[in-house]
């Protein structure tokens, strides 16, 4: 192997394992479960049972599953940024993007896009010790009534 050739697998395997242990520090990284007991998951808004990130590059993919406003079992995913950008929401009837952006260490938020209209916003917050993640969101539902749940996942 040549002396380039060399450098650029070692300068590849370098950069691989950079991105591998960031993702490996990074609070979100992993699967989250609903704790209904210390959550306020409100009539008429859906319920995430099991939320799971997983890294993809540079990119993280969400994995979503729970029940919907009328209590049929739903499954979305989002694979994005968490850069404040609108990436698409695959499964998710009430959406087809979602945005996420880190606003401080521990502290996101989110927005749901349906035909470019915000139909959802929240906030993400992690605990000191990154075992707990509480997602509190608003909506408006159809007759303008507005909605406020507050979610609160434990790590597995």
């Amino acid at each position: 192997m040549t002396m380039r050739k060399t450098t650029m697998a070692l300068a590849a395997a370098l950069w691989m394992t950079t991105m591998v242990l960031g993702f490996a520090d990074d609070p979100n990284v992993g699967s989250w479960k609903l704790n209904e007991a210390k959550s306020n998951v409100v009539a008429g808004m859906a319920k995430n049972t099991t939320v799971v990130y997983t890294a993809v590059g540079d990119s993280y993919k969400c994995v979503v599953d729970g029940v919907d406003e009328t209590g049929k079992p739903s499954h979305n995913e989002w694979t994005g940024k968490f850069d404040g950008k609108d990436y698409p929401v695959k499964g998710d009837s009430s959406a087809d993007t979602r945005s996420v952006k880190l606003v401080k260490a521990g502290h996101y938020v989110i927005v749901n896009k349906k035909d470019g209209k915000a139909v959802l916003d929240g906030t993400v917050d992690f605990s000191t010790d990154l075992k707990t993640r509480t997602l509190t969101t608003h909506r408006t539902d159809a007759a303008g009534k507005k909605l406020t749940a507050t979610a609160v996942y434990e790590r597995q």
